[in-house]
């Protein structure tokens, strides 16, 4: 399928309508259907939208710039009347009441939800094989895992079946599986886009953002869903922006932090390579390449899984059984009701996340792990601000190497968590990040990261952009 500006353009030229793109939307939804992006396929509701943005069309009461656009989101937001389970086995069946804030506000620009796409259960894992659902597979090698957790978007977007779609990042989870697919996914700034009507892994982490064919449209996403919610108070009061405005703009003149712990042992030489081939285009653009430090990168990951596991282990207290989750037959008491339907209910990665994260907040645990972490991220998010002091954005990659094979989650949980290295970091810092191709290595995709300022969106994207341009 084609990009969000063409598909618009053959819209609006009366070449194509928003049912046709509907349809074949869907109908790329069944050829890849082996790739198991999908856990649910929104087919009725789809055409009826579709159907509908045709009318407006043709009455000149258009809702938006993505009126009649097909996108996918991902299966842990919430849309009013349809599952909605997290891929995990305690959610199968649970119906939202209502629809995620982020999802309203493209509904209401006219975008077609085709369907909800699968994930890594609860967001926990970097590779879409947790999933109650099974395991999502990757289109660019179906040996390789495409990333996770938002890896259901990413697969949804890379093989064609939607232009865009929406996604969640916890600690890279947007980023990573556009890395691993070879597409582009944007982090927001936390507090950037409402989290109300995510269902929470790390809600002091949790940010949701697109993932598209290239950077224009991440930009369009972004400004359709940004901005201040009274359901979440932890939404900045900064008024909407048009977060393409920038993109066009030249780099001459641009400074590129590049960290040097990012570059150093551990980091494989093909995807340095990449990256250093597109560093030496922009010089040759007018770009000043400056070497800048983050001396507490290395206790990233540590107090990310630290803090991550230990508000996921209070977030999901709430699925006990009891209310709107599965329930277990074999109860014989209230203790067993929660114990049975948990362990029944939950797989092996959330059930391990639950138990790290209720062991560091327990009784003489909680000040030597669970503190000590927090101090660490403020160390960490001192880091990016003296960087930014000599800088305009900061470079990176992604991953530490090529996409893991499949069977990673069970073999080698340790490899998965350490594959965030690079992108946890600003989820703890709370900075905007933006993942997009640069190059191939062993014929696999390689992308870089692009890191900005808080709230600086707009200037870090029309950076990503550029060099975008220059890696094709």
């Amino acid at each position: 399928m084609k990009n969000i500006q063409e598909l618009q353009a053959m819209l609006k030229n009366g070449e194509t309508s928003a049912q046709n793109l509907a349809q074949e939307s869907l109908a790329g939804i069944e050829k890849n259907k082996d790739l198991n992006a999908y856990i649910s396929i929104l087919a009725d509701r789809a055409m009826e939208k579709a159907k509908a943005s045709d009318t407006r069309r043709k009455e000149g009461k258009l809702l938006g710039a993505l009126d009649g656009i097909p996108i996918a989101i991902k299966d842990n937001l919430c849309l009013e009347g349809t599952r909605t389970t997290a891929a995990s086995k305690i959610l199968e069946k649970f119906v939202s009441p209502y629809t995620a804030t982020a999802v309203e506000k493209v509904e209401a620009q006219g975008a077609v939800i085709v369907g909800k796409t699968n994930m890594d259960e609860f967001a926990m894992g970097s590779s879409s094989e947790s999933s109650f659902f099974g395991p999502v597979k990757n289109p660019v090698d179906e040996a390789r895992v495409p990333g996770g957790s938002s890896g259901g978007s990413a697969v949804a977007v890379a093989c064609g079946s939607v232009p865009a779609a929406l996604g969640s990042d916890t600690g890279g989870s947007i980023r990573q599986p556009a890395a691993c697919t070879g597409i582009v996914g944007l982090k927001p700034t936390y507090g950037r886009v409402s989290r109300y009507g995510l269902i929470a892994y790390a809600s002091s982490l949790d940010q949701i953002g697109p993932l598209s064919t290239n950077v224009q449209d991440a930009a369009m996403l972004l400004s359709a869903i940004c901005g201040q919610d009274i359901h979440d108070n932890t939404t900045s009061p900064r008024p909407k922006e048009d977060f393409t405005r920038k993109i066009g703009e030249g780099l001459k003149g641009k400074v590129v932090g590049v960290p040097k712990e990012y570059f150093a042992a551990g980091l494989d030489a093909g995807c340095k390579a990449a990256i250093d081939a597109l560093l030496k285009k922009m010089e040759s653009e007018g770009v000043l390449l400056r070497e800048v430090s983050m001396p507490n990168i290395r206790y990233a990951v540590a107090s990310y899984y630290i803090i991550a596991t230990a508000e996921a282990s209070s977030n999901l207290s709430r699925f006990d059984g009891v209310r709107y989750t599965y329930r277990s037959k074999e109860a014989k008491n209230l203790f067993d009701l929660y114990a049975m339907s948990r362990s029944e209910a939950f797989g092996k990665e959330v059930q391990r996340r639950i138990m790290l994260g209720s062991y560091v907040l327990s009784s003489g645990f909680y000040d030597a792990y669970y503190v000590q972490a927090q101090k660490v991220r403020r160390l960490i998010t001192d880091d990016f601000t003296k960087a930014f002091e000599n800088c305009d954005v900061i470079a990176s990659p992604v991953m530490p190497g090529l996409p893991l094979k499949q069977g990673i989650q069970e073999s080698d949980p340790m490899a998965m968590y350490l594959s965030d290295i690079y992108t946890v970091s600003l989820n703890l810092a709370g900075l905007p990040g933006i993942s997009v191709p640069c190059g191939k290595s062993e014929g696999l995709p390689v992308n870089i990261q692009w890191i900005g300022k808080p709230y600086a969106e707009a200037d870090l994207l029309s950076i990503a952009a550029a060099a975008e341009n220059l890696s094709k």
